[in-house]
């Protein structure tokens, strides 16, 4: 049995997979900008879900813009986590296995996504007190967005060249 397969638990896989995590340094050139952008659109999608309830939310209630991102960032956490949990349920792992692999695969990514589209709301003048019936709060949401996918698509990119983040439930997937 080679090293790489020795490492990954899947012999008949081999380092196809990118679960091997003392792969060489060339590893990451495996590593294609639509898996990227793929795990990126996962991330993105829980992200949006968790930015526009909170947003609506908080807008509605007429919070704060302080305490409205709070709730907005909260919920984009928990849908990011929550798509990749319901994504490995078939694969029959526990609860605290489950969660272990969404913090693992989503934690970097959805940092980086809310830093950015939490960042370009703020700095849009007007965005964040626009109100929901406006073209200006969608319109920088989306642009938002946009930004913070085409921002953290290289990061991930490079992650999952690491052996991190999407990468460990790649797998799971198959």
């Amino acid at each position: 049995m080679s090293e790489s397969t020795q490492h990954t638990g899947h012999p008949e896989h081999g380092e196809h997979h990118g679960h091997d995590h003392h792969a060489p340094m060339g590893h990451s050139s495996t590593v294609t900008w639509r898996m990227a952008a793929s795990a990126t659109l996962h991330c993105l999608t829980g992200c949006a879900i968790g930015e526009v309830l909170g947003m609506v939310i908080g807008t509605a209630l007429g919070w704060s813009n302080t305490a409205t991102i709070v709730l907005a960032v909260v919920l984009a956490f928990f849908f990011g986590y929550a798509l990749t949990i319901v994504g490995l349920r078939k694969s029959g792992l526990g609860w605290r296995e489950l969660v272990r692999l969404a913090l693992a695969a989503d934690t970097v990514s959805i940092i980086v996504m809310e830093i950015v589209d939490n960042g370009v709301m703020m700095v849009v003048p007007g965005a964040m007190d626009a109100g929901l019936t406006s073209g200006l709060f969608w319109g920088a949401l989306a642009f938002a967005l946009l930004v913070a996918f085409l921002v953290t698509t290289p990061i991930n990119k490079w992650i999952i060249g690491k052996g991190k983040g999407h990468a460990v439930v790649h797998a799971y997937h198959h």
